[in-house]
């Protein structure tokens, strides 16, 4: 028993890393898109 309890710790743990990746990168991608419209609206507006 205590080694699947250690195998499902390992893979929890494997898959918080991997979420946070998966959130971090969703959230630059945002970013991305974001200074993209602001920078696409200025050069509309200015342009």
């Amino acid at each position: 028993m205590k080694n699947k309890n250690q195998e499902e710790v390992k893979k929890h743990k494997n898959f918080d890393k991997g979420q946070i990746f998966v959130k971090a990168m969703a959230g630059f991608l945002a970013v991305l898109m974001l200074l993209a419209t602001c920078g696409t609206l200025i050069y509309a507006l200015l342009g």
